[in-house]
């Protein structure tokens, strides 16, 4: 589904504002004349155009790209629009407060994410917040607007049942994930389903209640899901629910307490099994303008879709590769120009040494050290994501880039087996060994060793998911995951001090915002916030 359409009529006149009501969104509905949800659905269309309106929010940003129309209001007291955008939340909270990225503008609160110094009133975790609810928010009413009562009463013909059967376990899947991120990023949440009455505060739940809710989904659509690579490109198959339900296992003892790291082997040998694998392409290649078409889609196992011309958007992959460079550098990536934004830390070259899969901005001979985070001449700059197709050619427009993001692919699922190998004692430390070579050898590099790991493990595997997978948004939670995010191992910056300070166990997740705690009562904040 690289390139998904949807009519944007009924949700700019009625459900598209439907949000849980904890969020302190200012949206008010736009009159069209008498059209109404009913006159919607009456279109057998309506379904699938809804489906694509949720995929579409990883994606956009509302209702006309790439601004204008944003989805969570406008006027005072809102983000920017680009700002808000899904994965350009979800990437800075993952990456800029760790040693593979910091970023050099001078936009309020942003600096706090590179210091690790935010707090309740953080306009960047307020805009991912608000983007989370606004997501599962459209889930909800797509669940409620398609069970069996609603259908009957709609006179639905059974074969198009059936494809809705298979949309509301892609929506139940797309829920679970919103859930997961916030989760994984503010610990305890404001919880509804479509069982909840709109207009009905929702409680807060523990990450525990969070973690088994989503864990208890995933299991109760792996029979409604299709297959492994026989959906739509771009769309949830089973795959990407045991991609998610390996993640959440193997991240278990941080969400609740409990080791799961046999249960967690078993997704994983599932996944290794499937249809999907290592690509037999450049590892460049997985990240260019045509990574939906050059072969990345066998190892792409849930990617966000970006198209140049259909999903305009001042976030995505847009700001991945126009944030990361200058303009000379912008030109060489398929882009018009670049924003001088993001470079990695000191520590992170010192991690990944010269493995080839690191690619610096040639020529880029700028000290590596950053006295100043706000100059972005200083420090290395990396070349990750590019508009360039794997022929040569740019993407079809210089500003808005077509590259998909991999948000799960199986590169990260052969190192999830080798972490649970090496450092959780499941699984074959020779077969791990070998998974990780084969990542290395597509990468031209040469192979790792027993003697390599042997002395700290997770060091070694950090080292190793950094050389694979950096400004993936996985470094956070990997550093939490394996002990080294709060001490242990400090970088440029890290606690607010050059030299990098240990910081204090309150920042293993973020703080719920101000704002939410003052639109709902029911709501709590984190400790140390």
């Amino acid at each position: 589904m690289k390139k998904i359409n949807f009519n944007s009529r009924f949700f700019i006149v009625s459900f598209l504002l439907l949000v849980l009501s904890s969020c302190s969104l200012d949206i008010s509905p736009k009159d069209d004349d008498d059209f109404t949800s009913e006159d919607f659905y009456s279109n057998p269309d309506s379904y699938q155009q809804f489906l694509a309106k949720i995929y579409g929010g990883l994606a956009v940003t509302g209702q006309s790209g790439p601004a204008g129309s944003s989805d969570l209001g406008s006027g005072p007291g809102t983000v920017d629009e680009g700002f808000s955008q899904y994965l350009r939340g979800y990437w800075q909270l993952q990456e800029l407060p760790t040693d593979e990225a910091i970023i050099s503008w001078g936009d309020p609160t942003l600096k706090d994410l590179n210091l690790n110094t935010w707090n309740a009133d953080n306009v960047f975790t307020e805009a991912f917040f608000a983007r989370i609810f606004f997501q599962i928010g459209l889930c909800n009413e797509f669940l409620r607007e398609t069970t069996e009562e609603k259908l009957n009463g709609r006179n639905v013909d059974p074969d198009l049942r059936a494809k809705i059967q298979t949309y509301r376990a892609e929506v139940r899947f797309l829920r679970a994930l919103s859930y997961y991120h916030g989760m994984d990023i503010f610990g305890k949440l404001p919880f509804g389903t479509d069982q909840d009455l709109l207009g009905t505060p929702p409680p807060m739940q523990s990450r525990t209640f969070i973690f088994n809710f989503i864990l208890d989904e995933l299991n109760a659509i792996d029979g409604e899901l299709l297959a492994p690579k026989t959906n739509q490109y771009g769309r949830a198959d089973k795959a990407a629910a045991w991609m998610l339900k390996a993640k959440l296992l193997l991240n278990a003892k941080v969400y609740t307490g409990v080791d799961r790291s046999a249960d967690a082997l078993v997704v994983v040998n599932n996944l290794i099994g499937s249809a999907y694998g290592i690509a037999n392409i450049p590892y460049s290649n997985l990240f260019k303008a045509d990574n939906n078409s050059n072969g990345a889609q066998d190892e792409i196992i849930f990617p966000i879709c970006f198209d140049g011309v259909k999903t305009q958007t001042w976030g995505g992959t847009t700001y991945l590769i126009h944030g990361s460079c200058s303009n000379a550098v912008g030109l060489t990536l398929g882009v018009n120009n670049g924003w001088s934004g993001f470079r990695t830390r000191k520590e992170f070259t010192e991690t990944v040494g010269t493995d080839p899969r690191v690619t610096y901005v040639p020529g880029n001979n700028d000290p590596v050290s950053i006295a100043n985070y706000a100059d972005f001449n200083q420090g290395k700059k990396l070349i990750k994501y590019s508009n360039k197709k794997s022929d040569g050619s740019n993407g079809q427009d210089l500003s808005f880039p077509d590259t998909d993001f991999p948000m799960f692919r199986m590169g990260d699922v052969y190192l999830m087996y080798a972490e649970l190998a090496l450092v959780n004692g499941q699984g074959s430390a020779t077969t791990a060994l070998g998974y990780i070579n084969a990542l290395r050898s597509r990468g031209g590099v040469s192979p790792a060793t027993m003697a390599d790991y042997v002395s700290d493990p997770a060091m070694f595997i950090l080292k190793e998911r950094a050389k694979e997978l950096y400004w993936e948004g996985h470094r956070r939670q990997d550093l939490i995951r394996l002990g080294k995010y709060l001490s242990d191992y400090n970088w440029e910056w890290k606690g607010g001090n050059q030299s990098g300070n240990p910081v204090d166990a309150h920042f293993l997740i973020y703080p719920i915002p101000n704002k939410e705690l003052n639109s709902n009562a029911l709501l709590s904040q984190n400790p140390g916030y």
